[in-house]
């Protein structure tokens, strides 16, 4: 699962220009406003990452013009999101850990998501028939989620140096098809899914034709791409018809992922698109600012794309994030 609330040492406070009340807390790569003077460099707080959903609490309610939510996805609850306060960026929520006597004995970087009972959000991927569940997502069979830059700031020093490409994060929903053993199935993010024509997540073996192309291919593979197009999250795209772009090409024989040349001849061969390419180069030096930057931008529709991924161009999982483009997210409403 992933960690949504840690606890965190602030590493600088920063002044909001003509607030009395309200100063940048840094945390990790994030920036968090807070109240002016509960924090000071150095201090342990509880952070919130954006897209945790917090349960009705005392301690809470202080957002509940700003924030509440109520729904059959989620339940009730708290929503963090990113914001802009008196012009400054503000993502997460950062609270005194002495707030918190439950985690007591806690220390730096540990992980208190389930402590303290804080989900993550979920807003409905799709509002077309995603297809019939026959089952869990089968064992070993990989569920894409990208860490964001801004939570393990450390990925940048591991890519420093080598071969890199960036890709545009495309706005869909997760769809994986594999080919084991001559069965060829799909998932969703977490799901199995009936092999039945009008079910989105089998789209992309009907799409393009992959019952026969993946037995001809004979090896046994997964791949992983977002399908895109009419009813997906909101078709930033502005797509007529479903598109599926592979980001992932996994050999399940040996466990590895393709380098991105190979998965670009592979997907080539299958006729089946992948994520459109933005740059690529032989020695990786981005800071986060200037990583944060390249990710803002538009889809060929003219509306925001919803981000980048970065990763090492031979051995793509041993370094690879999301840096999502802060523009889209302030427009964010659900």
């Amino acid at each position: 699962m992933r960690s949504l609330v840690s606890i965190q040492r602030v590493k600088e406070i920063s002044a909001i220009a003509d607030s009395d009340f309200l100063e940048l807390a840094h945390v990790m790569g994030w920036q968090c406003v807070a109240k002016k003077n509960e924090f000071k460099a150095g201090d342990l707080g509880v952070y919130y990452e954006v897209d945790s959903f917090l349960p009705p609490d005392e301690r809470y309610e202080f957002l509940r013009a700003s924030s509440y939510r109520e729904n059959a996805d989620n339940g009730t609850g708290f929503r963090i999101r990113t914001v802009k306060m008196r012009g400054q960026l503000s993502q997460g929520l950062l609270l005194p850990l002495n707030k918190f006597p439950e985690l007591e004995g806690c220390i730096e970087g540990d992980d208190v998501t389930e402590k303290l009972n804080v989900k993550k959000w979920y807003i409905p991927e799709t509002s077309t028939a995603g297809g019939t569940i026959v089952g869990e997502r089968p064992y070993g069979i990989p569920a894409s989620d990208e860490i964001r830059i801004q939570s393990a700031l450390e990925l940048l020093d591991g890519l420093k140096g080598k071969p890199y490409y960036i890709t545009t994060k495309m706005d869909g929903t997760s769809g994986i098809v594999y080919y084991i053993d001559g069965k060829i199935g799909c998932c969703s993010r977490n799901k199995e899914i009936k092999d039945e024509e009008s079910a989105l997540y089998w789209a992309p073996v009907y799409l393009y034709g992959l019952k026969e192309k993946l037995a001809q291919y004979g090896k046994n593979l997964v791949l992983t791409g977002e399908i895109c197009g009419p009813g997906i999250q909101k078709n930033r795209l502005r797509l007529s018809a479903f598109e599926w772009y592979v980001f992932d090409v996994k050999d399940w024989d040996s466990g590895r992922y393709l380098p991105y040349d190979a998965a670009c001849e592979l997907c080539a061969s299958l006729g089946v698109p992948i994520v459109p390419l933005e740059e690529r180069g032989e020695h990786f030096d981005y800071a986060l600012e200037q990583l944060l930057e390249k990710a803002k931008g538009k889809y060929p529709s003219g509306l925001d794309k919803e981000g980048i991924v970065v990763r090492n161009a031979v051995s793509p999982k041993s370094v690879s994030f999301k840096v999502l483009n802060n523009d889209a997210l302030l427009k964010e409403k659900d």
